[in-house]
C-alpha cells in the first residue's frame, strides 16, 4: 500500500512538472514584439557635426572641389577616356576612398566631358561578360561584342588623403588634405593635380 501511494505522489509531481514546463514552453513560443526606434530623414547636405572623424560632408566637400577643378581645365577638351586609379589612404582611420572617386566619376560623367572605361578593380566583370558572349555558344554574331575592342584610357584618376592629428585634454584637431592627380597613361606625365584640405576642431 506504501508502494501504490508513493507511485502515486511521484506521478502527481511529474504531472505538475510536465504542466509548468509546457506552460513555459508555450510563453516561450509566443512572438516578441519590439517597438523599434523613432526615424527620421535628414538632409544629406547637411553639415555633419558627429564627431571629427572623416565623414559625409569632408566626402562631399572633396568631390566637389575636385570636380569643379577639373572640368574648368583644358586637359578635358576632347572628351578623353579616363580610368580610375586607386587613393592611398594614408590617414590613422579607415576611410572609403572608393566612395570618394565614385562620386567624382559620377560627377564628371554627368557633365558629358569625359568618358570612362573600367577600372582595373571592374575589368574582370566585363572580362568574364565578353567570355560569356563569345564562348558560351548562346549568341549570333550579330550584336555580339567582340574581344579585343575595349576602349583604352587616356588618363587616370589616382591621389591619396593624409591626415596630422594634435590633442590635449580638452582639443582635439584633425586635418586632412586630398590630392588628386590626373597621369597621362602613355606618357606617365602629371596633366592636372589639385588638393582639398579640411580641418576640424573638437572641444570637450
Amino acid at each position: 500500500m506504501k508502494h501504490v501511494k508513493a507511485f502515486a505522489k511521484a506521478a502527481c509531481v511529474i504531472a505538475v512538472a510536465g504542466a509548468a514546463l509546457t506552460g513555459c514552453q508555450t510563453k516561450l513560443s509566443q512572438p516578441t514584439v519590439s517597438l523599434a526606434r523613432q526615424v527620421s530623414y535628414g538632409d544629406n547636405k547637411a553639415v555633419e557635426t558627429v564627431t571629427n572623424e572623416f565623414g559625409s560632408t569632408d566626402l562631399q566637400m572633396i568631390a566637389e572641389k575636385m570636380v569643379g577643378s577639373l572640368l574648368e581645365d583644358p586637359v578635358l577638351a576632347n572628351r578623353p577616356t579616363l580610368t580610375l586609379g586607386g587613393v592611398r589612404n594614408k590617414t590613422s582611420e579607415y576611410i572609403d576612398t572608393k566612395s570618394i572617386m565614385n562620386s567624382i566619376q559620377t560627377a564628371l560623367i554627368k557633365s558629358r566631358k569625359v568618358k570612362f572605361t573600367r577600372s582595373a578593380d571592374e575589368m574582370q566583370q566585363g572580362v568574364d561578360e565578353l567570355q560569356r558572349q563569345n564562348q558560351s555558344g548562346l549568341y549570333k554574331n550579330e550584336g555580339k561584342a567582340k574581344i579585343g575592342q575595349m576602349a583604352a584610357a587616356k588618363f587616370a584618376l589616382e591621389g591619396e588623403i593624409v591626415s596630422i592629428v594634435k590633442q590635449n585634454a580638452n582639443t582635439k584637431d584633425v586635418f586632412y588634405k586630398m590630392t588628386l592627380k590626373l597621369y597621362d597613361v602613355q606618357e606617365g606625365t602629371i596633366e592636372w593635380q589639385d588638393e582639398k584640405e579640411i580641418r576640424k576642431t573638437s572641444k570637450r
